[in-house]
């Protein structure tokens, strides 16, 4: 190996050590003191309950774990907005797991706590995935209310989607497993089935101190509304356990008696592991964003047994088009070409840059995969549309809409991959947050943005400057250099994986070597709920 291939390794390897450095820490959410807080009531912690509810011997993916990242500073902090959600398996069953982590704040509901519990209820919505709740909070943070509860896509919309799910016939049990509070006692009500836990568990719309300075009678929370109230006198919940792993026992045995989920019929044959070796991707990866590599070369080191069927190779090379299998999964892929290529009409065609017959390609593909019923899978490394009369004259904007317009209308489950830069309108063509992808995971090296650091950093000076002068102030060269790298390292800070992840504008940061493992069980999970729309992408330009 070469010496940038080594220095690519280290790069990229450091990258993700730091990001699971970071993660250690958030897996401790509110600390030791609030842990022994929990653990002195008989309480499992929330990351104990998961582990011990979900299947040893299967993959646990994780949503969100990096939502809220520092975010809420002056409120102390929300280590993975004070929620755990993934994608795990219990009783061999698929399911959505969302469990409250009362070591941060009390389980409070931060503004992120509540986007990311939407996320959760979104992938259960999309694939008819079971959904289970560990619920263990103090209710909304109150002095960020006005951010958590009376927007559309707020706190009252989890409710919602309860009732949703239900007439979908999407399974929801509910586990009380500490206070449950105020709106968020309609969470596990609304549920299938809802059980508590005695002596922890309590739910009710008002605790005993509101009870009292509201109406004036004195009553304790246990007999308010705890397990025995509930299981014996008001019949609110359903099954009344003496610990958490008893609770969760009984979660286990339900789902091991579910029936089986419909069957969308995606292709499945005996997965092979990648001909070409995966730790290779480290070294391939430039660790400048800004530098050419062979997009191919990752492919085939992601697709089973390294095959890929490239779908027409010599035209619109900016965008790599092809079929393949990904764990024994048919699968369509869409991938930024980042090399420089040269097209067989002479034409020079720059890595991460969509063209119009690349984009003219693209929309072809995409088509015929909801033709073949093909789940989609999006790698993304653009930085863009190309610009420049001779691409405006050509009908760039045209061509890209259709591009869009393919990705928005596609009935076939999508995944997103962002491996680099993810720019402007390229990020809406490659299938960004914004057009529905199943999942959408970052690896380390992801860059996410209207545009790249020094163009944006350039035209935003310009913009300072312009109005400093409208001030009457003088404009040195020293402040002006000053200005450029403060605003070239704000914007920079603002486009990194992280502050994506911290925003639940992807789903998480993953190793590269885990892209296979988010892909599999993300169509395994879309295998459960079949395809009922016809595909129509309506008025095209042509």
């Amino acid at each position: 190996m070469n010496l940038e291939f080594n220095k690519n390794e280290d790069k990229n390897k450091l990258s993700f050590f730091q990001i699971k450095n970071r993660l250690d820490a958030i897996y401790q959410g509110g600390g030791e003191k609030a842990s022994a807080k929990q653990k002195e009531k008989g309480k499992l912690l929330a990351r104990e309950r998961v582990a011990y509810l979900i299947d040893e011997d299967k993959p646990w993916l994780e949503i969100g774990a990096l939502a809220a990242e520092e975010c809420y500073q002056e409120q102390g902090g929300c280590p993975s907005a004070g929620v755990i959600t993934g994608i795990g398996y219990v009783s061999g069953r698929q399911c959505i797991i969302v469990a409250n982590d009362a070591t941060v704040k009390a389980g409070a509901w931060f503004p992120m706590t509540t986007k990311k519990n939407l996320r959760a209820q979104e992938i259960a919505m999309e694939n008819h995935l079971p959904i289970i709740y560990l619920v263990d909070s103090a209710g909304v943070f109150l002095p960020m209310q006005d951010e958590i509860f009376p927007d559309k896509e707020h706190f009252g919309r989890i409710f919602r989607n309860n009732a949703i799910m239900s007439s979908m016939g999407i399974v929801q049990i509910a586990a009380i497993m500490g206070p449950c509070v105020a709106g968020g006692a309609y969470l596990p009500i609304m549920s299938d089935e809802a059980m508590i836990v005695d002596g922890t568990g309590s739910v009710f719309l008002a605790g005993s101190y509101l009870v009292k300075s509201a109406i004036g009678e004195e009553i304790d929370n246990e007999t308010l509304g705890g397990a025995t109230t509930h299981c014996e006198v008001s019949g609110v919940t359903d099954y009344k356990h003496p610990n958490d792993r008893a609770c969760l026992d009984s979660i286990k045995n339900i789902m091991s008696m579910l029936g089986a989920p419909k069957n969308a019929g995606f292709d499945r044959i005996k997965p092979l592991p990648p001909q070409k070796d995966e730790q290779e991707i480290y070294g391939l990866l430039p660790e400048n964003r800004e530098k050419p590599y062979d997009m191919l070369e990752i492919i085939e080191r992601l697709t089973d047994n390294s095959d890929f069927e490239e779908y027409k190779k010599g035209y619109g090379q900016s965008i790599i088009c092809g079929l393949g299998r990904i764990e024994g999964w048919a699968v369509g892929i869409v991938a930024n070409q980042r090399k420089v290529v040269k097209s067989k009409k002479g034409e020079m065609q720059f890595g991460g840059v969509i063209y119009s017959d690349s984009a003219d390609k693209a929309t072809r593909f995409i088509m015929n995969c909801n033709q073949k019923k093909i789940p989609l899978v999006f790698l993304q490394d653009v930085t863009g549309f190309m610009v420049g009369s001779r691409s405006e004259h050509g009908g760039i904007i045209k061509d890209g809409a259709k591009m869009v317009n393919a990705v928005a209308n596609s009935v076939v489950p999508k995944f997103t991959i962002v491996i680099g830069n993810s720019y402007g309108a390229g990020n809406y063509a490659m299938c960004g947050k914004a057009y529905d992808p199943r999942l959408i995971f970052a690896w380390p090296s992801a860059k996410i943005a209207v545009m790249g650091g020094a163009q944006a950093a350039k035209t935003l000076l310009q913009i300072q400057e312009s109005s400093l002068k409208a001030k009457g102030e003088e404009i040195t060269k020293e402040k002006k250099e000053k200005l450029l790298k403060e605003i070239t390292d704000r914007y920079n800070h603002q486009t990194t994986a992280l502050y994506a992840a911290a925003r639940l504008w992807v789903d998480g940061i993953i190793d590269p070597l885990e892209t296979r493992k988010v892909i599999s069980m993300g169509i395994e999970a879309a295998n459960q709920s079949p395809i009922e729309r016809p595909f129509n992408v309506g008025v095209i330009q042509t």
